[in-house]
């Protein structure tokens, strides 16, 4: 165990992580995992409510998968989609297309989720392009949402610290407005007088409708804390593109293959995009592989143009030992009903989730849907005391953390915008893995409410 976290720490570089964490003596190290849990390389067992992250919907060691995958090696370890088919592709290509709604029936893979949202973009433009709308390249996002760390799904993230150190990189072309959080309107008043919608069109008209690609938004979005949009908000995004020619994008790499309680978030609220951007869940994670569902006349559209073709395209984009794995992986959604047992264990989930807010002072809201959720903190609700911006600091740099690995769970606590616990629990997780997460949980919110009681004056 300690070759390997010295080894780590002389030569593995760490996502996301600060030195001072990745340096520590007590640096875990993974070993294996099984279902809803996962064991380190001294044997503690941890539960996994993260689903690694938002991404191991059907859990730990599944033999199926990795079977899918040996087999697939055995026989076709690789070859390109460069004027190519191979058959894993082509069946997880024509399965994904049974799975999302509407005329969505066409599929261009890559290896990730950041991938996936640049053939998003890569795609609008040529679709505009041949379509002889040279002036469209413009994308409308919302803030705080996340889209991927590469420079162009950096560019339409709405994260202020993720994008300040690469600002001089980014392309022009992005604009940012408000999420759907708090945003609502009376009984009986129509959607389209949702801020948060009007946002969207106001936007398409200041920068010029004729020069403005696409609109991006997750169906439920990460940032900011499981953001659940009003009633009819996507079907007023759909009225909106529709009247100004915009491409409307679904980013479902972390809403899709059930995360939701359906194979796809859009489908959740009735809405057909022109494309869905997908990842993580594709193949629980046991392979990298992302892509995007595209309208099948946006694409026939582009191969009849004289552009004559959507000109992108990776090395491993339908690699056919990840997509075989895909395949498996929407064999074993389909014949479990994992979609379905979301919906059936939801209500319990969120259930217990909202008894423990009202049981600790220091959950202002818990938000979210399906297996998704966020708590965000507080330092009294029933005194309405914020936490000062010290208290944030604190316990967004470790105090979390501490209590996190103290109850031996994994979630993760976020800053984006609040302070928070991301809840996302493998979507196999029954009744007693829901139960040991919820008890997990209580344990983490009554240190958390011990620790604002007793923390140093001057906080």
């Amino acid at each position: 165990m300690k070759t390997v976290r010295a080894d780590a720490q002389a030569h593995l570089i760490p996502h996301f992580t600060k030195g001072a964490s990745w340096r520590h003596e007590n640096l875990v190290v993974m070993a294996r995992g099984e279902g809803c849990y996962v064991y380190d390389t001294a044997g503690t067992e941890y539960l996994d409510g993260l689903s690694g992250l938002f991404c191991t919907n059907l859990g730990h060691g599944r033999r199926d998968l990795s079977a899918a995958a040996k087999a697939q090696m055995d026989t076709l370890a690789y070859f390109p989609t460069w004027g190519f088919a191979n058959e894993p592709a082509t069946t997880a290509a024509t399965m994904i297309a049974q799975e999302a709604p509407g005329d969505l029936d066409e599929v261009f893979f890559v290896s990730s989720g950041s991938e996936a949202v640049e053939s998003a973009l890569k795609f609008a433009r040529n679709y505009h392009l041949s379509q002889g709308d040279d002036q469209r390249y413009k994308v409308i996002a919302r803030e705080w949402a996340y889209h991927g760390t590469t420079l162009g799904a950096l560019t339409v993230t709405g994260i202020p610290k993720f994008r300040a150190p690469f600002l001089p990189m980014m392309w022009d072309g992005v604009r940012h407005v408000r999420h759907t959080l708090g945003d609502s309107v009376p009984p009986g008043v129509p959607a389209a007088e949702l801020a948060s919608a009007k946002a969207v069109e106001e936007a398409i008209l200041a920068e010029g409708p004729e020069t403005v690609a696409m609109v991006i938004a997750e169906p439920v979005q990460n940032g900011r804390g499981a953001v659940v949009p009003p009633t009819g908000y996507w079907s007023e995004l759909r009225r909106i593109c529709d009247r100004y020619g915009v491409l409307l994008c679904a980013d479902e790499v972390i809403n899709s293959f059930g995360r939701l309680g359906h194979f796809f978030g859009s489908i959740r609220y009735d809405v057909v995009p022109d494309l869905i951007t997908f990842a993580k869940g594709v193949t629980s994670a046991y392979q990298p592989l992302g892509g995007v569902v595209i309208r099948r006349p946006l694409v026939e559209k582009v191969w009849d143009s004289p552009m004559g073709s959507y000109v992108h395209g990776s090395t491993f984009g339908g690699h056919p030992v990840a997509t075989a794995v895909a395949v498996a992986t929407i064999e074993a959604l389909r014949a479990e009903d994992v979609p379905g047992h979301v919906r059936r264990m939801e209500d319990g989930l969120r259930d217990g989730l909202d008894d423990l807010a009202e049981r600790h002072r220091c959950v202002r809201e818990v938000r979210g849907t399906g297996f998704f959720h966020a708590i965000e903190l507080m330092a009294d609700r029933s005194g309405g005391i914020d936490l000062s911006p010290r208290d944030s600091e604190a316990l967004q740099s470790g105090v979390l953390n501490g209590f996190l690995r103290d109850a031996r769970l994994l979630i993760r606590p976020d800053d984006r915008g609040a302070t928070m616990l991301t809840v996302a629990p493998p979507l196999v997780a029954d009744r007693t893995v829901l139960d040991d997460l919820l008890a997990r949980i209580d344990q983490v919110l009554e240190k958390t409410d011990e620790w604002l009681r007793h923390r140093p004056a001057g906080s």
